[in-house]
């Protein structure tokens, strides 16, 4: 793996002068713990959340994944275009590495939005492509640069537009488990399926008639209050 954030000798939580952590230069090691890679607990942190928010459109129609369910319109299969476009920005264009593709949705002619819904003649199997494509990209210019590499992301104010990968790794996870979020309560609304991940839900064990009574005292807590 390439050279990263160069942390050196540093003190967290002793006494001045005393160093209880060490990391050579020219590693990203979290202070503290032994063999920990930053830049790959960085990526898998992405990569989770990139897989939460595909998983979420799994076994529904094409009109379930392109329904808007609120107001403003939010619904599936926009949403993974929208993080699809934003991530080829922030790990492309950001550091010299533009996508070798355009995204005609984000031209300054596009109309307001376009990025946030999927047309009839954009398939399900083009924009999950496209995703697909955009997380190879992503991770190239990852593995390619350390975390410390300057990037500049250009629509950002110029005062701001100065990052670095770390910064922008950063970014996008939070990014894309926002969105991820978003398509979890979408998924919830269409068909009542709910959870983290296909193989753990990280969600309370309880059956229809359970979530239904928990649900009834809240409704209940909520109107005594």
């Amino acid at each position: 793996m390439s050279p990263t954030v160069p942390w050196r000798a540093a003190t967290w939580g002793a006494a001045p002068g005393n160093r209880i952590c060490q990391a050579p230069v020219g590693t990203a090691r979290l202070p503290g713990v032994a063999g920990h890679d930053l830049k790959a607990d960085l990526s898998r942190y992405l990569q989770r959340g990139r897989d939460a928010l595909v998983w979420k459109l799994d076994g529904l129609s094409e009109y379930d994944v392109r329904r808007p369910l609120v107001p403003t319109g939010t619904n599936l299969l926009g949403l993974v275009k929208h993080v699809a476009s934003v991530e080829a920005g922030y790990l492309g264009a950001t550091f010299d590495r533009p996508l070798p593709e355009s995204l005609p949705w984000l031209d300054d002619d596009a109309e307001p939005n376009a990025d946030m819904w999927a047309t009839a003649a954009e398939s399900r199997e083009q924009i999950i492509g496209l995703y697909h494509r955009v997380w190879a990209h992503s991770d190239a210019t990852v593995a390619a640069l350390p975390l410390d590499a300057i990037g500049h992301v250009p629509w950002w104010p110029a005062e701001h537009s100065e990052v670095t990968l770390g910064r922008i790794l950063t970014h996008m996870i939070a990014e894309t488990e926002r969105h991820a979020g978003h398509a979890d309560i979408v998924r919830e609304l269409i068909d009542g399926a709910a959870g983290l991940r296909p193989d753990n839900d990280n969600m309370a064990s309880g059956d229809a008639a359970w979530w239904a009574d928990y649900r009834a005292r809240l409704e209940q807590a909520a109107r005594e209050a």
